[in-house]
Formats: C-alpha cells, sequence, structure tokens
C-alpha cells in the first residue's frame, strides 16, 4: 500500500493539478493557485521527499507520477489537466503517459522530456548538506552557510523556505539524503509512447533547459504540442513574471 501524498484542493470547477519541482513544495506554484482558483478546482501536492509528503529512498518518475495518481483516485478525480514545473513537469509527462484517457491538457513549464546531462545542483547539494551538518538554530545562519556554497540569493531565499525547527535546530522539509542518492534519476528520462493530449510548453527565454535540439523528442512523444516563449525570465518563469504566465496558461485552457 503506497502512502498518500500532502496536498491542498481549493475551489470548484474542473480540477488543475500544480505539480511543483525539485528542493521545492505545494506553495511554489502559489502565485498561479491564487489565480487559477477563481474558476477552477486546483489541488496542489508535495511530491515524495518534499514538504510534508512521506520520505523514500526511492524518486524516480514511475514512483512521483504512481503516487499522484494513487490521490487523484482516492478523491475521486477522474478528469484532469496537469500543470508541472522543472522535475514536476517530468512528473506530469509522467502522469500523462500512463493515464492519458484522463487528462484534459498538459502544461509543461520550462521542462522537456529528455535525460539531461548536466548536473546542474552539486552545489545546492554542497549548500544544504552543510546546514544539515552545521545544525543552525537560525534562518540567518542557515542563509550565511548556504552562501558560501550558492551564488543566487533567490535561489537561497527559495531553499530556506523549505526549513523548519526540528529540536533545537533548524532542519530541511525535503529528503536530502534520497534526493542526493536518486539525483541520476531525477536527471533522467524514458521516452513515453506518443501521447495525443493537447500540450503547451513553456519555455523561459533565458533558460537552457527547454532547447531547440530538443523539440523532435518533444514530437515524437507529445505530437500535439505548441510552445511558447516568456521573454526575459529565466528557469523560475512562473515566480519571475507570473502575470504572463498566468495569461499563457489561461489561452491554452480556454
Amino acid at each position: 500500500m503506497s502512502q498518500q501524498l500532502n496536498y491542498k484542493l481549493q475551489g470548484a470547477g474542473h480540477t488543475i493539478v500544480l505539480i511543483h519541482g525539485l528542493f521545492g513544495n505545494l506553495d511554489n506554484l502559489g502565485l498561479l493557485a491564487r489565480d487559477l482558483v477563481n474558476d477552477y478546482q486546483v489541488l496542489s501536492i508535495d511530491l515524495r521527499n518534499h514538504g510534508l509528503s512521506f520520505h523514500s529512498a526511492t524518486h524516480d518518475y514511475q514512483s512521483m507520477a504512481q503516487d499522484v495518481i494513487a490521490l487523484l483516485e482516492h478523491l475521486s478525480l477522474d478528469r484532469y489537466t496537469l500543470i508541472g514545473h522543472s522535475m514536476g513537469g517530468k512528473v506530469a509527462m509522467k502522469i500523462a503517459s500512463l493515464a492519458t484517457s484522463k487528462v484534459e491538457k498538459l502544461v509543461v513549464l520550462d521542462m522537456a522530456p529528455v535525460h539531461y546531462q548536466v548536473r546542474r545542483h552539486d552545489n545546492v547539494f554542497a549548500g544544504l548538506h552543510a546546514v544539515e551538518q552545521q545544525k543552525q538554530t537560525s534562518r540567518k545562519q542557515a542563509l550565511d552557510v548556504l552562501a558560501q556554497h550558492i551564488e543566487l540569493d533567490g535561489v537561497r531565499q527559495f531553499l530556506s523556505k523549505s526549513l523548519y525547527k526540528d529540536g533545537d535546530h533548524l532542519a530541511w522539509r525535503f529528503n536530502v539524503t534520497s534526493l542526493f542518492a536518486n539525483y541520476t534519476n531525477i536527471l533522467a528520462w524514458e521516452a513515453v509512447e506518443p501521447t495525443p493530449i493537447s500540450t503547451l510548453f513553456v519555455k523561459g527565454a533565458d533558460s537552457d533547459y527547454l532547447q531547440a535540439e530538443h523539440q523532435s523528442q518533444i514530437q515524437a512523444q507529445f505530437p500535439n504540442a505548441k510552445a511558447h516563449v516568456i521573454a526575459n525570465t529565466g528557469h523560475w518563469l512562473h515566480a519571475e513574471k507570473p502575470a504572463e504566465v498566468l495569461r499563457v496558461i489561461r489561452r491554452f485552457l480556454a
């Protein structure tokens, strides 16, 4: 029996499932949720090893997708639209391949259905491990430790949202040990069978996660896909340009 994911269900109407990326939680797509909840039922989830969901030594797209499908079945939701960012985009694509008949539409924020070769998070893991080892007692101390490893303040602030008080020191809500051990699984991707679902890939113009060279792999797996580029924004496009991202999503949903 699999464990159930932590989730938040709001609003009424057609269900939109919001799936966060690596090191995130269900609040990450909160800017989208707060807008979409006016017209839709919005299901925000913590993926395994993140937020308040269970920790597991297993962390791969098959398992993460099955977790979400099990939750959707538990909630008796049999028709829904998926919106996923980064790692969550891959989870959404995997769900679309496993539960094709139930997925109305699919929105993938700055992620391609490809196996990435570059390890982008080694400095992040170094910072996370340092905070764990040094057992900091204040958020400021933890941010100072992260700053020794992570250059971008925005990334440090984002990560610090997952700090919580564990006894007399701060700890991470996400499962650093498992995510580090499974990092090759997070980069990986096994191509899925062609899926007819209407799909939108939204790219941050300044991000290099979605590339022109990925187009053939996207078309092979999601033949009914189109793309939209948001100018002057990077990988965190939904946080940097929420109004524009929402406009694009709403136009696609309508």
